[in-house]
């Protein structure tokens, strides 16, 4: 009996690890590709959150260069970015205006991660495999997606990125089976 409990046990705690090997995902929306949807997602607005601030970071400290002092034998300049201790309306405003930019570069990257891995997952599905024709087809959908986001879309925009979408879309899908 007490072998039967161990066996269970064992088989358990391979389950699990089975599980967690196979599963990076921190959470279970209850279907694969509302996971992967999410995954993506989630990691893509991360990933353009980071590029966001570090841009925006670089042309605040373009802009504040002259503001700093150089620093002793190495000729270092020290940079100090005063308009963000709150002191000025105009501190207030690049702050703002930082917060708006992080948060829709990340909503953008966001989308065309969660778009495009949702659409390749959804149709190497309903056509039973995965090739370089549903790269093309995720990739112009999801380039038309970040067209539309933009402020000033226009039409040829919308093309444009549709196009460019599903170039690189099936160019790494069928570099990914070379290399």
């Amino acid at each position: 009996m007490n072998s039967g409990v161990d066996t269970q046990a064992r088989a358990f705690a391979g389950e699990v690890r089975g599980s967690l090997e196979t599963k990076n995902w921190m959470l279970d929306l209850g279907h694969p590709l509302l996971n992967r949807v999410a995954e993506s997602f989630a990691k893509a607005a991360g990933i353009g959150a980071v590029q966001a601030v570090a841009r925006e970071s670089y042309f605040m400290a373009t802009e504040g260069e002259g503001g700093g002092s150089v620093s002793g034998a190495t000729g270092a300049r020290k940079r100090s970015f005063p308009e963000l201790n709150g002191t000025n309306s105009s501190s207030i405003k690049s702050a703002e205006a930082m917060v708006k930019s992080v948060s829709k570069e990340s909503l953008q990257w966001g989308l065309a991660a969660g778009v495009h891995s949702g659409l390749t997952y959804g149709l190497a599905g309903v056509r039973g495999t995965h090739d370089w024709r549903n790269s093309a087809v995720a990739g112009a959908i999801t380039g038309a997606a970040v067209a539309l986001t933009s402020e000033h879309a226009s039409h040829e925009q919308v093309v444009q990125c549709a196009i460019t979408g599903a170039a690189l879309s099936t160019a790494a899908n069928v570099l990914s089976g070379i290399f």
